[in-house]
């Protein structure tokens, strides 16, 4: 069986047939994390792979299971990557790609990690991520950790991936695992999934627990599924949504996400075209463009040249509380481990400091510094941005589009193709979709509408808080007729060595 771009139905066909077995299926990911995450083309990936014995004693125990009767649904035997700011009790460290926290192993598995274990998927891995989720600095790297290195764009090693999910993106891309796992707080899912050609889904705030994920800011921080396919994304996200009493904004939604998964989604749908959100690159709107009419050959009907009331008015605000929250979220986290050495976010920065040759070789951190700077007076000031932000964003946006114009949804560019990679100047981000449904806590899924000069990028759906069915049945619809990923040229095993 060819197992390059396999998806989660033949792999479990495969599996029902005796055609393969999980374990053959993780030592196969294993041999092509060997040749590219470290090897030939050098991706840096993964930061950590779980030993190899014990990933295939788990991958032949859920193949027991499954001959005895006992599958447990679409992800068993599975293998799925954890971005490295996500908590796992097996012994791998979580390091938010940060030296400081090289050691640092959790006592337990996130309540995200423990869906995905008891749904029999096999957790390959920890990959590698903007370090700290690209939040210590102004002129940050995409894709750079001091721990993990700088993470390469599978389809030119010389680009960026953007981030902060940088690993996770190019883990999926790449065909080194089948699913992934990554964390948004603005654009973190979204932008990574885009310039690498993949498939992401940011839900709605409070869908997925943040228990166990080292954060930014509680209220915009959301993980989220990455695969190279809606549907496959979908199974994950059915299984790592759920409610959790360690969260307080988590909830609970009884849909079954997969039933909307239909060739028919785009029927009967009105949706919004965002012209706010294009304008950066003229090759990303000529192509936005040509995905206009199969939008309407598939049913839709299209309301063009909107633009957004204000502006992007909610941007002051969003950074500021951005600041403010991950200054005692971060604090809240460390007061939870025991093994880290660090109580503060102040212990932080001296820490960088005191290994600056290691860890701050091409840029600084001044968001630690601008948030630590921070004073308890300022609570109320915080607070009011927070309120402002979210309503900026979400009803004074993306609400009151959908209600003027009587919409199902927005659409837009996700972001620009990957710029070249510059740790002395840092990113070159052109423009991107994801702030308004970041800020709101509102659902965002991007999907691969094509190339710009051989750099791929994505088509966002967007809509208001827990519209992630509507999203799911348009994304899934208008990748049926897309059919716009393509692999990266890596070599690629189609099956198993012995």
């Amino acid at each position: 069986m060819n197992l390059c771009e396999v998806g989660v139905d033949q792999l479990q066909d495969a599996m029902n047939q005796g055609e393969l077995s999980a374990a053959e299926i993780t030592h196969y990911y294993l041999q092509q994390i060997a040749s590219h995450n470290y090897g030939d083309a050098n991706l840096h990936a993964f930061i950590t792979v779980q030993d190899a014995e014990l990933l295939m004693e788990q991958a032949h125990q859920l193949d027991r299971e499954r001959q005895q009767g006992k599958a447990r649904g679409p992800l068993h035997g599975i293998p799925v990557a954890i971005k490295d700011n996500i908590d796992t009790g097996d012994g791998m460290p979580t390091t938010t790609g940060s030296l400081l926290l090289r050691e640092h192993r959790a006592p337990d598995d996130a309540f995200v990690v423990k869906q995905l274990r008891d749904a029999g998927a096999i957790i390959l891995g920890k990959t590698n991520l903007s370090e700290w989720a690209n939040f210590r600095s102004t002129a940050s790297s995409s894709g750079w950790s001091s721990l993990g290195g700088q993470t390469k764009n599978p389809y030119d090693p010389t680009r960026s991936t953007c981030g902060s999910s940088s690993g996770s993106a190019v883990a999926v891309s790449a065909n080194l695992v089948t699913l992934a796992i990554g964390t948004e707080t603005d654009g973190s899912l979204t932008m990574p999934a885009s310039t690498t050609g993949i498939v992401a889904i940011k839900p709605t705030r409070g869908l997925i627990s943040r228990d166990g994920i080292i954060p930014i800011a509680r209220s915009q921080d959301t993980a989220g599924p990455m695969a190279r396919s809606v549907r496959d994304a979908v199974y994950m996200l059915q299984v790592m949504a759920g409610n959790d009493q360690r969260d307080d904004d988590s909830y609970s939604d009884d849909r079954d996400f997969t039933d909307y998964l239909s060739e028919q989604g785009l029927q009967g749908k009105r949706i919004g075209v965002v012209r706010e959100l294009t304008g950066y690159h003229a090759g990303v709107d000529a192509l936005f463009d040509q995905q206009l009419p199969l939008l309407e050959q598939a049913g839709a009907t299209l309301v063009d040249a909107l633009r957004f009331p204000s502006g992007l008015s909610w941007a002051r605000d969003e950074f500021d509380l951005l600041l403010h929250e991950f200054r005692q979220d971060i604090a809240d986290y460390l007061a939870q481990t025991s093994d880290t050495g660090f109580n503060s976010l102040k212990d932080l920065i001296l820490a960088n400091s005191k290994y600056k040759d290691a860890i701050l070789p091409w840029f600084g951190q001044e968001m630690f510094i601008l948030a630590e700077g921070l004073s308890e007076e300022s609570q109320q000031d915080y607070e009011a941005a927070v309120k402002r932000a979210k309503q900026a964003a979400g009803h004074d946006t993306i609400d009151a589009l959908l209600k003027k114009h009587e919409l199902d949804l927005l659409i837009a560019p996700t972001s620009g193709p990957a710029w070249k990679i510059d740790l002395i100047n840092g990113d070159n981000l052109l423009g991107s979709a994801s702030s308004a449904p970041a800020v709101a806590g509102y659902p965002h899924i991007t999907v691969p509408m094509g190339f710009v000069h051989e750099m791929p990028v994505g088509l966002s759906f967007i809509g208001t808080a827990r519209s992630e069915a509507t999203l799911i049945a348009a994304a899934y619809a208008y990748e049926q007729c897309s059919s716009a990923r393509r692999a990266p040229d890596l070599t690629c095993k189609t099956e198993p060595d012995e």
